[in-house]
């Protein structure tokens, strides 16, 4: 997925759908850091792309919550 397009879903978003989002992507990255540990993942570069999606959640949702 592009980063603009990303972000601009991000932005439409309200909160509570962006914590939502938070939630599960937190759950995927641990997946895939357990994955990587039992030697089972293939692509390790999902890992930093989650992790970057994590930061850009956390992002819009400072950025909301400061405007509200």
């Amino acid at each position: 997925m592009k980063t603009k397009t990303y972000v601009e879903e991000l932005n439409n978003k309200s909160v509570d759908e962006l914590a939502e989002e938070l939630v599960s992507a937190k759950k995927e990255l641990f997946n895939l850091r357990f994955q990587n540990a039992t030697n089972q993942l293939d692509n390790t570069s999902r890992i930093r792309e989650v992790r970057r999606n994590i930061a850009r959640i956390q992002t819009v949702l400072t950025q909301k919550k400061a405007a509200d």
